[in-house]
This record gives structure tokens, C-alpha cells and sequence, in this order.
């Protein structure tokens, strides 16, 4: 029988190794762009020491809700200082249909939407405990259409990450050549009816064209937000989580950050 000191020291460790990786600080941030006031959501281990890699998380079309500040804590549990940004301003979380509305002054604005994206880059490049030339973005949906935005911008950052994002760009805002310092991972739904292969096909012609690093990752059967389970499980409405697509999703964008910071 193991001696009963022996086991109090190893439960003990065991202990204290699982909390050194769940010390996870979670705060709001507020923050302007412009005359708007805005609300993020930064986290990060507080178990990491220095600085270190960042990600900027970009949120679908109903604002920053918990389904971010979920992942955003998913990413910080890997390491890494994340900042989820507020694109509507503080307190304008809305729900369908109204959602669709607000995210469509943005599409509709490609300049104000990437204004109020790189205002939260620069929140994110600032805080303490940023490496600021280890930097990329994520956004899904709505904010997959925003990293696009971010890239196509020329803005300062490693990477970009667009899970089931429209891809369409502005007529006017296409991507220039040699203007995309950022790598480009596209995470897409074979069967999402809100980018069909037509608009596919469109962004890899614009960033080829532009002599972007990029890349195309399609998921079989997958609609749009295949990423969320608050979409529940219904393909016909367009809109349907699919487990497969997501864990694939999520393990394709660490493989590419491993590249991306190695």
C-alpha cells in the first residue's frame, strides 16, 4: 500500500499543476473609436510570465456574446493574450433579425468596419502583456468576414482566421497586390448557402491576384456557423452546427498558428 504521505504529496502536485493552467484573468475592456464606446473582453493564464503571442477574436453578427468570450478563453488556455473586440458598440448585442441589420451597416461601411476592427488591434498591440510582432485574428461569421477586412486592410498582424465568414469584398476595397503581409486561412462549409463556391472561387482569384499566402480549408456537408451549437442542428434553415467541421475547424487554425509562430 502506497504510504499515505507519498499520496498527499502527489494528489497535492497533481493539485497544483492543474490550477498553474486554469489561472485564466478574464476583465472588460472599454474603448473608443471615434465617439463610440465600446466593450471587449480580454483574457489570459496568469500562470504565463512576459509577454506573449495574441489573438484578436472577431464576433459574429449578434455583437461579442458568451460564444466568444468562450472561445477567447479556449485560445488563452493554449497561451495565448486575447482580446475579443466590441464592433457594434457597448451594449448593442442583438438578436435576429435585428442582428442582421446592424451587421449590415458594416458590410455596407467596409471603411468603418475595419476602423473599428484595428481600433481594437491596437488595444490588443498595447496591453502589457502582448508580444506585438506575434500577433493574428480570428472571427467567425460576420467577424470571419472582418479578419478578411482586417488582411485586405494591409494591417500589421500574422495571420487571419475566417471560420464560415462571408467572403465577398467591397467592389472598391479589393485586395491589392503585395498589400496582404497576413497569412489567410479560410475555414468554409462545402453547403454554406451565404458563400456559395461562386463566392469562394471569387476570394481566390482576389488574393491570388494580390499574391497573398492563403489558404482554403472545405468542410463536406457543413453549412454556415457549423462552429456554433447555438444554431442548432437544422442544415435546411442554412445555419447548423456540425461537430466534425468544428473540431477539424478548430485544430486546422492551431496547426496554422504552430506555423505561424514557430
Amino acid at each position: 500500500m502506497m504510504n499515505m504521505k507519498i499520496l498527499i504529496h502527489l494528489l497535492t502536485l497533481s493539485f497544483l499543476a492543474t490550477t498553474s493552467h486554469a489561472a485564466l484573468v478574464e476583465k472588460s475592456v472599454i474603448y473608443k473609436q471615434g465617439d463610440a464606446v465600446l466593450e471587449g473582453f480580454q483574457v489570459y493564464d496568469d500562470a504565463i510570465s512576459g509577454k506573449r503571442t495574441a489573438v484578436l477574436v472577431i464576433h459574429q453578427w449578434t455583437g461579442l456574446t458568451e460564444y466568444e468570450k468562450r472561445r477567447s478563453r479556449m485560445l488563452a488556455e493554449l497561451g495565448y493574450n486575447v482580446f475579443a473586440a466590441d464592433i457594434y458598440g457597448q451594449g448593442i448585442r442583438p438578436v435576429p433579425p435585428e442582428a442582421g441589420k446592424e451587421a449590415g451597416k458594416y458590410k455596407a461601411d467596409r471603411t468603418l468596419f475595419r476602423s473599428r476592427i484595428n481600433a481594437a488591434l491596437e488595444i490588443l498591440k498595447a496591453d502589457e502583456h502582448t508580444d506585438a510582432t506575434k500577433i493574428a485574428a480570428i472571427g467567425y461569421c460576420f467577424g470571419g468576414t472582418g479578419v478578411l477586412e482586417l488582411a485586405r486592410s494591409g494591417a500589421d498582424v500574422k495571420g487571419v482566421v475566417s471560420f464560415h465568414g462571408g467572403l465577398a469584398a467591397a467592389p472598391d476595397m479589393l485586395a491589392k497586390a503585395g498589400g496582404i503581409p497576413a497569412k489567410i486561412l479560410v475555414l468554409h462549409g462545402a453547403a454554406d448557402p451565404y458563400a456559395p463556391a461562386a463566392e469562394v472561387a471569387s476570394l481566390e482569384n482576389e488574393l491570388t491576384e494580390a499574391k497573398a499566402d492563403w489558404q482554403v480549408v472545405i468542410y463536406s456537408g457543413a453549412v454556415h456557423s457549423f462552429s456554433q451549437k447555438e444554431a442548432g442542428d437544422d442544415v435546411t434553415k442554412g445555419a447548423a452546427y456540425q461537430e466534425v467541421a468544428d473540431r477539424r475547424s478548430w485544430a486546422a487554425m492551431q496547426v496554422f498558428f504552430k506555423e505561424l509562430f514557430q
